[in-house]
């Protein structure tokens, strides 16, 4: 493939400017950094307050509303710019204008973060079971070594907590605890109300347990472990693309208004990442790695783009094709992402259902988040 540069339109050439695009992508990574940063702290600062809690409605909704600015961002931005790239007249007309290729390639990257989504749960699902066999072994080899209490008296057929077929208790732990509250719960406003029991003087024996709005907690868990991993990756991918795109302009016309669609759209992204770690549930440490990885990762695009712009030639047929692949690939995970682990996972999950008020919120928060994401496409 040509290096050969193919000539800018008439107006960025008019608007080329190197050293006030210089001032400016100084002035764009701190903006993206502070934006980043700001972004992603609050889910992971906010789970400590009671207003910002990650199980909060103001967070359901605030979170929808970042979902829609990363959808935006995937159909709006990436995948038209991916479409122009490769479609442009410098590129050979066999085979680049005989097929959608940016469409063709944003399906195939959904369809490998699909697999990527899947692999992932599949190992944490069964490095889990494992240590729950762990741990049932260990309440075994306890419970032989205390002995098992026998139920004496008891004349119904009805077994209690724990019992065994022979009419003996195991101590068996936790787990049993949390399997014996794993129970169905009725469907319509009694299953909302997701609450098994309260203590009382007169039922001592019943505990208040508040279940939450997941019918399998470990599941749950699995799952925002995984969409928190596969998001950072595929927001990386992105930040570092888009990263690199402004770096290497040299036309002040287009980095003023991407400096503010990207500290934009970077703020909402962050605060979703931020919002799926908290949920996740990591320590302390692999928290503040991940949330330090998504924040210097669009301004570290912008250093390495600034630092070859000298030589880079962003209009060459091949810079032209690697761009459009790159668009393409991540505009596919944006969407899968949105859709699939934000949206769809939120959108229809028991918490929703349970709650019109929410529903109404939430709802609106997404279109808003997506129409001003997506008007922003007018400036940049």
């Amino acid at each position: 493939m040509s290096t050969v540069s193919c000539s800018d339109s008439p107006e960025l050439e008019s608007c080329r400017d190197e050293k006030a695009a210089l001032i400016l992508k100084f002035v764009a990574i701190a903006s993206i950094l502070i934006a980043g940063i700001i972004g992603v702290a609050i889910p992971l600062i906010g789970k400590k307050r009671r207003f910002l809690r990650t199980d909060t409605n103001l967070f359901f909704a605030a979170k929808a509303f970042a979902a829609g600015v990363i959808l935006a961002t995937g159909f709006v931005h990436m995948l038209p710019d991916a479409t122009s790239a490769l479609t442009n007249p410098c590129l050979p007309k066999n085979p680049w204008s005989k097929f959608p290729f940016s469409g063709f390639i944003a399906m195939m990257a959904a369809l490998g973060t699909l697999v990527a989504d899947f692999l992932s749960t599949q190992y944490y699902e069964r490095k889990q079971e494992k240590q729950i066999q762990a741990v049932r072994v260990e309440s075994v080899d306890l419970a032989s070594e205390a002995g098992i209490v026998q139920v004496a008296g008891k004349e119904s057929n009805v077994k209690v907590f724990g019992e065994e077929e022979g009419g003996g208790i195991h101590i068996v732990g936790m787990h049993a605890h949390v399997a014996h509250h794993r129970h169905s719960h009725g469907s319509g406003q009694e299953g909302c109300d997701g609450q098994v029991g309260e203590y009382s003087d007169e039922n001592p024996h019943m505990h208040s347990h508040s279940h939450g709005f997941n019918d399998d907690d470990d599941e749950s868990g699995i799952r925002h472990i995984v969409v928190s991993q596969v998001l950072e990756l595929g927001i990386i991918s992105h930040s570092i693309i888009i990263g690199l795109s402004l770096g290497v302009s040299q036309s002040p016309c287009t980095i003023r208004p991407l400096l503010g669609a990207l500290s934009f759209h970077q703020f909402f992204e962050g605060f979703a990442l931020g919002g799926c770690i908290s949920q996740a549930k990591f320590g302390s440490v692999h928290s503040m790695v991940m949330a330090c990885f998504f924040a210097i990762t669009a301004p570290v695009g912008v250093g390495i783009g600034t630092g070859v712009s000298k030589f880079y030639n962003a209009n060459s047929p091949r810079a032209l094709m690697i761009e459009g692949i790159l668009d393409s690939i991540s505009a596919g995970i944006l969407v899968y992402m949105a859709l699939v682990d934000l949206i769809a996972a939120d959108f229809l999950s028991k918490r929703m259902r349970c709650n019109v008020r929410l529903q109404v919120v939430s709802y609106i928060a997404l279109f808003l988040g997506a129409g001003l994401m997506a008007a922003l496409a007018a400036w940049a």
